[in-house]
């Protein structure tokens, strides 16, 4: 079974990529099923409606099961922003270092026990039948002093758990401990219930 990932960014593809396959199902891009998706307005309050807005998008426009992530960063001393506003929080266009710096910027003045935050990840899958699957993951972590390390993307860098940033962790040990993998897991838990019952059915 093919599911369409509804995202341009790689590395969130290939998280996906390693949850799923197992399960017997393929995750693609759009790019990768040569579908450009249309960019949607992410109009939702939470995580959760944006992530529906974009997997529903995404099942309507190619007729395929769809999985979307929406993700962020919430920092305690900002009143948990970023939040829905991580990918943007520095302005269209802006890099990852860009809103890493911005971030660091304003907490530049923050003690250490005052720099707590958490990362969320929520995701939809819209199943084949038009049914759907919500899931949320938190990790808990504090805001570093300065970016450390080159592995991960976004605030990976300058979100530490204990004496190391994400950014400094193996794929293998980011998925065991981060928001996306512990809302990836639950989503793998769901959707071995649902290929299930299709087998009982089609038994």
């Amino acid at each position: 079974m093919k599911f369409i990932i509804a995202t341009n960014n790689q590395k969130k593809l290939i998280e996906m990529e390693r949850i799923l396959n197992p399960l017997g199902i393929e995750a693609i891009s759009a790019k990768n099923a040569g579908i450009k998706l249309d960019e949607v307005e992410e109009t939702g309050t939470t995580f959760l409606e944006n992530a529906f807005i974009k997997a529903n998008a995404a099942y309507v426009k190619t007729g395929m099961p769809a999985v979307a992530d929406d993700s962020g960063l919430c920092v305690d001393a900002l009143n948990g922003a970023p939040g829905i506003y991580s990918a943007r929080y520095a302005g269209e266009g802006a890099t990852d270092e860009d809103r890493n710096n911005k971030l660091l910027n304003e907490l530049k003045d923050v003690p250490e026990d005052k720099r707590g935050a958490h990362y969320t990840s929520a995701i939809c899958c819209i199943l084949p039948d038009g049914s759907k699957i919500e899931v949320e993951g938190h990790c808990e972590g504090v805001i570093g002093y300065k970016p450390v390390g080159n592995g991960g993307f976004g605030y990976d860098p300058i979100f530490m758990q204990g004496d190391k940033a994400f950014a400094q962790l193996s794929a293998e040990e980011k998925d065991a401990v981060s928001h996306r993998g512990k809302a990836l897991n639950m989503l793998k838990t769901e959707l071995e219930k649902y290929l299930k019952n299709q087998k009982k059915q089609e038994d």
